[in-house]
């Protein structure tokens, strides 16, 4: 099995920055990204950003982007996600997801966090 552990998530006033920290553990074999979705109260999930653990690349949500930033390391398994200039909109529970080959010759499998709250309020 596979865990993610999120962590990071709070309180902060409109223009603040937070730091979420997803950490993958358990049966690993590879990684082909890490990520975050986030829900806020009666909406939808939506996609907010990814790392992607071959090219490094990175990609962002329209609404987020140049205000957060995803990076990831390798050697931990770890995923981050840097959000400044917070807005009431960004209010929401974050989730992290994991693209995950258990072992070598298995399929990719996502993997989901339990979720942080992240709210934006003065």
């Amino acid at each position: 099995q596979v865990q993610l552990v999120e962590s990071g998530g709070g309180l902060v006033q409109p223009g603040g920055s937070l730091r979420l920290s997803c950490a993958a553990s358990g049966s690993i074999f590879s990684i082909n990204a890490m990520g975050w979705y986030r829900q806020a109260p009666g909406k939808e999930r939506e996609f907010v950003a990814e790392f992607n653990w071959s090219g490094g690349n990175t990609y962002y949500a329209d609404s987020v982007k140049a205000r957060f930033t995803i990076s990831g390391d390798n050697f931990k398994n770890t995923v981050y996600l840097q959000m400044n200039s917070l807005k009431p909109e960004d209010t929401a529970v974050y989730s992290c997801h994991a693209d995950v080959k258990p072992q070598h010759g298995s399929s990719w499998s996502r993997y989901w966090g339990q979720g942080t709250q992240v709210s934006v309020s003065s």
